[in-house]
């Protein structure tokens, strides 16, 4: 098994394969905001917006593990932590993830 960090920052490398592809697919999920995907309404997340409460945290902690194992094959999701931005009201998540070499 191999662990890793993620976060919704981060660059696009075209040619990514294998764990690269998926930890960067990953991180598209973080970055991105349900509905904005014009061919997968579905794809991403809806992060709070003016909620920085530990009972905001609880949810989407559960929102992020639900996002990230449902859409990336082989994925466990082993800790969600978040930074604020308390100037924007918003919580950037970052995810430690263990994929499964089997």
């Amino acid at each position: 098994m191999s662990t890793h960090q993620i976060s919704p920052f981060g660059s696009i490398d075209f040619g990514a394969t294998g764990i690269k592809a998926k930890l960067q697919n990953a991180s598209f999920f973080l970055a991105t905001m349900k509905g904005t995907c014009f061919m997968n309404r579905e794809a991403g997340w809806l992060p709070p917006i003016d909620e920085l409460s530990e009972a905001a945290k609880v949810q989407y902690t559960a929102d992020v593990v639900e996002l990230l194992q449902n859409n990336i094959e082989g994925l466990t999701v082993e800790e969600v932590t978040f930074q604020e931005d308390s100037e924007k009201a918003i919580i950037y998540p970052f995810v430690k993830v263990v994929f499964d070499n089997g």
